[in-house]
């Protein structure tokens, strides 16, 4: 297991559990004692855990998402598989307003340098296109950042949304099904995707397939007022089915052969 995926597993472990010791992570995941105090040192400053003498609580609610930096580590080039796809259906000279996430990260790295006009909603991707090459044309929003993750929320994200209308948003999710639609973990960042998928012509969803079987308690919208999903071929085939029953088209990033 790479050290991502450990420190998933002991996050998970610790915050399904409460508080764990040392010696019982590192009997769950096969890693040394020392290699475990370092993870919980990493997860600590993350702001996931606490630390205590011999393990390890939680300062995550079981429906609360990971921090910003875990989640980027996650998945990468699937990631940038499923951004590569969603960037091909966006054509030159286009406006789009890009959602806050990991995904939607790597949709507007995969944007440098095109013949577009993009309106980021996070830092992160503000500052990935902030000096792009090319013909690519930077729209900053206002908003209040979200601590730790960069989003911007608020009214005056949301006076940005309203002031303007899109060709496409590209939405990312924390949880995706056909019978329960898009859903978020934070009501903030809910409000913000609803007035993003109101702003435009179009709505891409990416996600990876995990999401697929996933549902967080903010609803944003059904699976109808989607487009299109970019997703992966590890997500349920029975959800992508239902997905398209709906009236939603479906891309499958394939990942790459080693």
């Amino acid at each position: 297991m790479g050290n991502t995926g450990r420190l998933r597993q002991i996050t998970d472990a610790v915050r399904e559990a409460g508080s764990l010791g040392v010696g019982q992570l590192a009997e769950l995941t096969g890693a040394s004692e020392m290699t475990i105090r370092r993870d919980l040192e990493t997860l600590a400053a993350q702001g996931v855990l606490e630390r205590f003498r011999g393990g390890a609580r939680t300062l995550l609610l079981r429906g609360e998402e990971p921090p910003f930096p875990l989640r980027a580590q996650e998945g990468t080039r699937i990631k940038q598989r499923i951004a590569a796809d969603a960037a091909a259906l966006i054509a030159d000279g286009e406006t789009v307003v890009l959602d806050s996430g990991t995904t939607c990260l790597e949709v507007a790295r995969a944007l440098r340098g095109r013949r577009v006009t993009v309106m980021p909603l996070s830092l992160q991707a503000v500052d990935a296109l902030a000096d792009s090459p090319g013909q690519t044309t930077l729209l900053v929003p206002g908003g209040r950042p979200r601590p730790g993750e960069g989003a911007l929320t608020g009214p005056l994200t949301l006076a940005s949304l309203a002031a303007l209308r899109f060709d496409t948003a590209v939405i990312g999710c924390c949880g995706l099904t056909a019978q329960q639609g898009l859903t978020a973990y934070d009501l903030d960042d809910a409000a913000v995707k609803r007035a993003a998928i109101d702003s435009a012509r179009r709505v891409l969803a990416v996600a990876d397939g995990t999401k697929l079987s996933r549902t967080a308690h903010a609803f944003v919208a059904p699976v109808s007022r989607l487009h299109t999903l970019v997703t992966d071929d590890s997500a349920p085939p029975g959800e992508v089915e239902a997905i398209r029953a709906a009236g939603t088209a479906v891309n499958t990033a394939r990942q790459e052969c080693s």
